[in-house]
């Protein structure tokens, strides 16, 4: 009896495999929050000191940067999961991940090696931007692969619980190194101690990963995989369809991410004035509803189906996101407004987002699939997500958000139901 049709017939879910295959996403977005977060304190360590903007300029464009490497990563490493196996791949991304992390917790500084230590930040940050490209598309294969086809999105909520939880580790961990250290401190040595934590954590999701057993879906379809030459191409000439609706739906998503995990932040302290504290108390607030909403939402759409889920999530984005806008300023009860409402219809998308992807392309091209184009929309849209808020007036980068989930909505409507299918 196949693990799959234990795990169909009694009811349980294989909790340290799922734990073990999102770890790694869970480091991923670590490293790149708190890369974010406490980059104001080491940019004029690994920079020169003389100009703090012109640092912070280079550490932020740093940042902004190995976001175009994960399209690479995609490509290269989903294309490695399609021939050597979703393990290995998993293993080689959270390895990257983890050891750009303890690089930079371990950088020399400006003064001590001069232009060698942004040199060295930036391979550190490439390393990372390949990881990630890599690990959503392999993570998202391997919980799709593993689970059985009628609890796909339970096994796929995973996945964001991962994320959600990261995030708030890092945003709590921030607040808790601003209280207790000085400016003084966490310049000198306190922004270290979050990147090396990213590196324990690496080694963590690194040891789980080496008990992982390589899917049954992979090694039926391993020598498809190798057979196949331009794979790319193959997936624009053979799975049009599939290339767009992937494109359209996580235009969508990567703006919600950036929009209320990123963007809103900033936005609402300098435009509109909001308290600082009011702010981060409303997105925690909000990311632990984030967090607690994926494993129900992914249990729905293995009872309702996918698509319902996703229509959901995009009319009421398209509908709600201006309103919500207005809500944005002083005053603690406006924010968890925006937040709540905001992230909770996001869990609809999130929850399902491995199984979904999944679904949309046969198996020896699963992980370069996902990986090139997921990568692709998320670096045109999401890293660009900051810049267009800072220029566009008012509330017309809502309304950016609201076009795109409109279509994303006439996207959706073109996707077939594929709950309970068995994947190709």
């Amino acid at each position: 009896m196949t693990e799959a049709t234990t795990v169909r017939e009694g009811h349980r879910l294989p909790v340290r495999k799922l734990v073990a295959a999102s770890i790694g996403n869970a480091t991923e977005w670590y490293d790149w929050t708190v890369y974010a977060t406490f980059s104001i304190y080491f940019a004029t360590q690994i920079f020169p000191k003389e100009n703090e903007q012109l640092a912070l300029i280079n550490t932020l464009a740093t940042y902004a940067l190995a976001f175009f490497f994960r399209p690479l990563g995609g490509y290269l490493l989903g294309r490695f999961a399609d021939l050597r196996g979703r393990r290995t791949a998993m293993i080689l991304t959270i390895v990257l991940m983890a050891g750009g992390s303890a690089a930079i917790g371990l950088l020399p500084t400006y003064e001590q090696v001069g232009w060698l230590a942004p040199v060295l930040l930036l391979l550190a940050r490439i390393a990372q931007g390949l990881s990630l490209g890599g690990e959503v598309s392999n993570a998202s294969a391997y919980l799709a692969e593993i689970a059985p086809a009628d609890r796909r999105g339970r096994y796929s909520a995973f996945f964001y619980i991962s994320t959600g939880s990261a995030l708030l580790v890092a945003s709590l961990l921030g607040l808790l190194l601003a209280r207790t250290l000085s400016k003084e401190d966490l310049a000198a040595y306190g922004w270290r101690i979050p990147f090396l934590i990213g590196g324990v954590l690496g080694l963590v999701g690194l040891w789980l990963r080496r008990s992982l057993e390589e899917t049954e879906q992979f090694a039926h379809n391993k020598a498809k995989a190798e057979r196949l030459r331009r794979p790319l191409t193959t997936t624009l000439r053979e799975h049009p369809k599939a290339v767009g609706r992937l494109v359209g739906f996580t235009m969508l998503s990567t703006l919600c991410y950036y929009t209320f995990f990123s963007a809103l932040t900033p936005f609402a302290v300098t435009t509109r004035k909001a308290d600082a504290g009011d702010v981060f108390l409303a997105l925690s607030i909000a990311t632990v509803l984030f967090i607690a909403l994926q494993y129900p939402m992914g249990a729905l759409s293995d009872r309702y189906g996918r698509k319902p889920q996703l229509l959901v999530w995009s009319a009421a984005t398209a509908v709600l996101v201006v309103p919500l806008s207005t809500l944005i300023g002083p005053g603690l009860g406006g924010l968890l407004v925006v937040f709540c409402v905001g992230l909770g219809f996001y869990t609809a998308m999130t929850s399902i987002a491995p199984a979904v992807m999944s679904e949309l392309f046969p198996t020896e091209l699963r992980g370069l699939g996902i990986g090139a184009w997921y990568n692709l929309t998320v670096a045109l849209f999401g890293g660009t997500a900051p810049l267009v808020i800072k220029v566009m007036p008012g509330t017309s980068f809502f309304w950016y958000v609201a076009a795109g989930a409109a279509v994303a909505f006439l996207v959706i409507l073109t996707l077939p139901e594929t709950r309970g299918a068995e994947l190709r």
